[in-house]
């Protein structure tokens, strides 16, 4: 049997809401995989829903930069180990001269960014005793391309409009920062991720011994609910509820093409240490 630990389990309460010997026990059923967990969760009603960002454990910053005369956009995550560091003058200042050398000598494959700033890389972890990672970078384009980076540098999105202006583009982007949707329309949402909320969806309490017809006809409804809670077009704008993020472009005359949004660390794990018991262990080697 896997072995589950505090930190996995501290996850899962953190991602379903629910309590910890009903997360330990979900996660004992399936080896551990905290995934599979929320989905058997979700399909027995226990947990209505999960957080869809992804893990947020790793340190450091986001940085944007318009270019190209409002026509181009980069964003980039560089990370350290530490939030003490991704405060640090230095460390920031890497990051910006990063994006900076990316537009100047268009490098946006990160396998040739990472190349180009190795040296000054090494550098700055010698300065600063952290490891340094620049992990990834994105470039949009479009008749206008507005950024918005949150206030703490941990979040920032780039959005490319067919028509409209940038101060557009940075509202709807300041809405993606906010409220994260997976796809611009309901139609550009992975034939598979649908499968898959289908699934979720048939296998809940509620589905149970109801005619073919209803229990087809129920999916159907929660499905364009899922989507259009997950698409761009179709959500509340954060500043006016009243209006959808679609109908704010739509009474702009312009069409949103796409959008990019890096959260610091989201999809890293990072190893939790449990201090007091490392002290504990410690004391007792030394009986």
């Amino acid at each position: 049997m896997a072995t589950i630990s505090a930190a996995l389990v501290k996850e899962l309460r953190e991602r379903t809401g629910l309590g910890m010997m009903e997360c330990k026990r979900a996660l004992a059923g399936v080896g551990g995989d905290i995934e599979v967990a929320i989905e058997e969760l979700r399909k027995s009603g226990q947990a209505k829903a999960a957080k869809k960002a992804g893990r947020t454990a790793a340190e450091g910053i986001v940085v944007a930069r318009i270019v190209n005369g409002g026509k181009a956009a980069l964003i980039l995550e560089v990370n350290s180990e530490t939030d003490f560091v991704a405060r640090d003058a230095g460390f920031i200042a890497f990051a910006e001269g990063a994006l900076v050398k990316a537009d100047a000598d268009n490098l946006i494959e990160i396998a040739a960014l990472k190349e180009a700033l190795e040296t000054e890389r090494q550098a700055l972890v010698q300065k600063i005793g952290e490891n340094v990672d620049v992990r990834r970078i994105s470039r949009l384009e479009g008749d206008v391309v507005g950024s918005y980076v949150h206030g703490n540098s941990r979040i920032a999105v780039l959005v490319a409009l067919n028509g409209g202006n940038e101060e557009l583009a940075k509202d709807i982007a300041m809405h993606v920062a906010a409220v994260s949707p997976q796809v611009v329309n309901p139609a550009d949402m992975p034939a598979e991720i649908v499968e898959k909320e289908k699934e979720i969806i048939k296998a809940q309490p509620d589905m149970a011994g109801k005619p073919e017809q209803i229990v087809e006809k129920m999916i159907g409804g929660r499905i364009n609910k899922f989507l259009a809670e997950n698409s761009l077009t179709e959500q509340p704008f954060v500043k006016n509820p009243e209006v959808t993020v679609g109908q704010l472009a739509k009474s702009a005359g312009a069409e949103i093409v796409s959008f990019v949004r890096f959260e610091v660390g989201e999809g890293i794990a990072k190893e939790v240490v449990d201090f007091a018991a490392e002290v504990a262990a410690a004391a007792a080697g030394n009986n």
